[in-house]
């Protein structure tokens, strides 16, 4: 795998300039976007404490930089009455669900503290990304609040997975967006409840937010599209890694993997991709990157797939942990080549 130079940042605690952001200076390594999970690997075999022993070391002496380039603006698109950047950013890394392993999910816990969500949505700003996928939880409310409270702004295109009345969490949140989380959608779908998620939009859409569903499933945005639900987006995951035991083990002919909840099949995304391409609504497709198992040199590829598959008025949410190099910089420059047809 050929290395080349890459950037690696993070915040310096305690140490901000006089608008609170974080200021520092960027270090230059040769190193591979996979080379932190290479590094979870042979560390899981050890306790805990050597891995976060390792991002306290990889940090020493180094901040998150929030200078963006004139040269790369992510294109954006049409969502609801406003524009929002067609990459938007992902949640799960700062609350630590990395659908990787243990070992990976404690690391992204451990690094992404309130302040470092701060820095990396303000690093994200300043290349035009101005929407969040959001959900309550972690250290995201914490991290958004200080982002906000430092000048940031943002769309927030929040999602749930609470018995909460949605208009309360609209309310609480203040989102442009609310959508019923897609591991409670793909329940409901294989109990045959999905009434109770069609109830849930109809309470969501008394709260004046748009109102979307979420699911890694494609027969679900198929269903919900003949049945004319009131909706105004999809969030589709382009791996269905929701498939009951009996659905793996039909899949992959009587045997059952570990992890089942974690199994990423190169044949699912051009099935979700198809469906969101058959929808009049906007659609948000995640996990492009597969949670981080597209191998070096095939993330731009999954970018260009995506961006292929979908409609100009689609968008891609994606999570980024800019411990080892500066993801926010790198996907946002794909996008914009994306896009500009590079």
């Amino acid at each position: 795998m050929a290395q080349r130079a890459v950037l690696i940042f993070s915040v310096v605690s305690g140490q901000q300039n006089n608008t609170g952001r974080a200021r520092g200076e960027v270090a230059a390594m040769r190193n591979s976007r996979r080379d932190f999970l290479q590094c979870g690997a042979a560390l899981a075999a050890g306790a805990m404490g050597g891995v976060r022993a390792a991002v306290a070391e990889s940090l020493a002496g180094r901040e998150i930089v929030s200078q963006g380039s004139a040269t790369v603006r992510v294109p954006t698109m049409k969502f609801g009455k406003v524009e929002i950047g067609r990459l938007v950013m992902g949640c799960n890394p700062f609350n630590g669900y990395a659908h990787f392993n243990a070992s990976y999910s404690s690391a992204m816990r451990d690094w992404y503290t309130p302040e470092r969500v701060c820095a990396v949505l303000h690093r994200a700003a300043s290349f035009g990304i101005n929407a969040l996928n959001f959900t309550y939880k972690g250290h995201s409310p914490e991290g958004w609040t200080r982002f906000i409270e430092e000048g940031g702004a943002m769309h927030m295109i929040a999602y749930d997975s609470t018995d909460e009345d949605p208009v309360a969490v609209a309310q609480r949140l203040k989102p442009l967006a609310l959508h019923r989380q897609g591991e409670v959608v793909d329940v409901a779908w294989r109990n045959g409840k999905m009434d109770s998620i069609r109830d849930w939009c109809k309470r969501a859409r008394d709260a004046g937010v748009l109102v979307g569903v979420a699911t890694h499933k494609p027969e679900v945005i198929a269903f919900i599209e003949e049945q004319g639900w009131d909706l105004d987006y999809f969030a589709g995951c382009v791996y269905n890694r929701t498939r009951s035991e009996p659905e793996w083990r039909k899949t992959l002919n009587g045997e059952l993997l570990e992890m089942p909840l974690e199994i990423y099949l190169k044949s699912d995304p051009e099935r979700m991709y198809k469906v969101m391409r058959q929808s009049r609504k906007p659609c948000f497709a995640f996990k492009i990157l597969a949670a981080g198992r597209v191998q070096e040199g095939g993330v731009e590829q999954a970018f260009r797939t995506a961006f292929s598959s979908l409609k100009p008025i689609d968008g891609v949410f994606v999570g980024m942990f800019p411990l080892i190099r500066d993801e926010v910089k790198e996907n946002a420059e794909i996008v914009t080549r994306v896009l500009a047809g590079v």
